[in-house]
């Protein structure tokens, strides 16, 4: 019995990944010169199908081959890097030869094609993917590509891609997944933001029904404030059936972000730099390319992310406060001699913010995990960020 953990999953990414993708898109799916100038407007459509013109979108969008050529050379890479930025913020639960994958709304196989760029290791574990999605054409492109991937490599696959031509709702034969997975999914069937909890609630039922005793659940939508809010109402529909949260949260409370402070609405999610003027090719040129011509240019490629565990997992007996850091590092004004930077964290008493020297928090990273000692109930100089309400606590 082969059993593949996650941890330090970081090692096993290359910058070199989303090279890959793209060199076999080409090969499997290659475009006569005279289409591919109509590429960037096709990118840009399908975007603005995606966003402000949902009404406009047919349930099987992607079964129009210029859409579905423009998903597979823009959206499936970029979201290839996000995942690559999950993978890399968490531990994933451990996968054993004869568990099952269940990807709702898998469309090109998103997650397969990114666990196999992402987890060469993970190839030699006998896996059986149920991919799930209403596009056929999608399917069997993503399957085509797949096979193109995995025959490239070195490494014989022992994963089964099942593709299933159907609507998610109805039942998955075979047994319960020990994974099940949902990648920008419900922001496309949600509708209206006022009925966010009990479309959560809804998915929620769907995603605990499919999963086994000992499974968990991973769901990825888009970083902005209907998709890290449905994240949120997710998390706590999902905590009702025993999912706890296990990623991004540090805590199985209630979630801090979710409350009103000071007049500011707040939303979890994460935004990784893609790199466009370092010499780390994280996202190649000609991708950078691609974006800049459909005119959706892309800096940063955000997520809102959930992963749950049938435990949980941060019971500890170590009394440490486990602080989630949401964002960039910038500069503030405490009253504190060399205090003279900051960055907001997610912890299971609210929101905080993370206060040090420049030499400190430039060694706290975007999306990572910190352990300080909590605040004593008593002590007396609290103090409160005057702009989001959250407590100060200093490394």
């Amino acid at each position: 019995m082969f059993k593949f953990c996650w941890k330090n999953a970081a090692t096993e990414q290359t910058d070199s990944m989303i090279d890959e993708l793209l060199s076999a898109i080409e090969k499997t799916f290659p475009i006569p010169g005279r289409f591919r100038s109509k590429l960037p407007k096709d990118i840009a459509e399908l975007s603005r199908l995606l966003t402000s013109a949902r009404g406009e979108r047919e349930n099987s969008y992607l079964n129009q081959p210029k859409l579905l050529s423009a998903y597979l050379r823009y959206f499936l890479p970029w979201n290839v890097f996000r995942l690559n930025k999950i993978f890399m913020l968490t531990t994933l639960p451990a996968l054993s030869d004869g568990d099952a994958i269940t990807d709702l709304g898998s469309g090109p196989l998103v997650l397969p094609i990114a666990l196999w760029l992402a987890f060469p290791r993970l190839r030699r574990t006998e896996l059986e993917f149920r991919c799930v999605d209403k596009s056929a054409a999608a399917l069997e492109a993503g399957y085509k590509l797949f096979k193109e991937l995995s025959a490239a490599g070195s490494d014989l696959t022992a994963w089964k891609i099942k593709i299933i031509h159907d609507s998610m709702e109805k039942p998955v034969r075979g047994k319960a997944a020990k994974l099940a997975a949902a990648l920008n999914v419900f922001n496309e069937i949600s509708g209206s933001s006022n009925k966010t909890e009990h479309n959560a609630e809804k998915a929620a039922a769907l995603l605990s029904k499919l999963c086994a005793d000992n499974g968990s659940i991973f769901v990825m939508e888009p970083g902005n404030p209907q998709g890290g809010t449905f994240i949120a109402a997710l998390r706590a529909s999902l905590l009702e059936k025993g999912h706890f949260p296990f990623a991004p949260c540090t805590h199985a409370g209630p979630c801090p972000l979710l409350q009103d402070t000071v007049g500011k609405a707040k939303w979890c999610h994460f935004a990784h730099k893609t790199n466009i003027e370092t010499k780390t090719k994280a996202v190649p040129a000609a991708l950078h390319k691609l974006s800049a011509a459909a005119g959706i240019p892309k800096e940063r490629a955000a997520f809102s992310f959930l992963l749950t565990d049938r435990t949980d997992r941060h019971i500890s007996t170590v009394p440490q406060l486990r602080i989630r850091i949401i964002s960039d590092v910038f500069s503030v004004s405490l009253g504190r001699k060399n205090i003279n930077m900051g960055c907001y964290g997610c912890s299971e008493i609210g929101l905080v913010l993370v206060a040090g020297n420049k030499t400190k928090l430039n060694a706290v990273s975007f999306g990572s995990l910190l352990e300080l000692p909590f605040p004593k109930d008593e002590q007396s100089d609290k103090q409160w960020d005057s702009k989001s309400g959250a407590m100060v606590v200093y490394i």
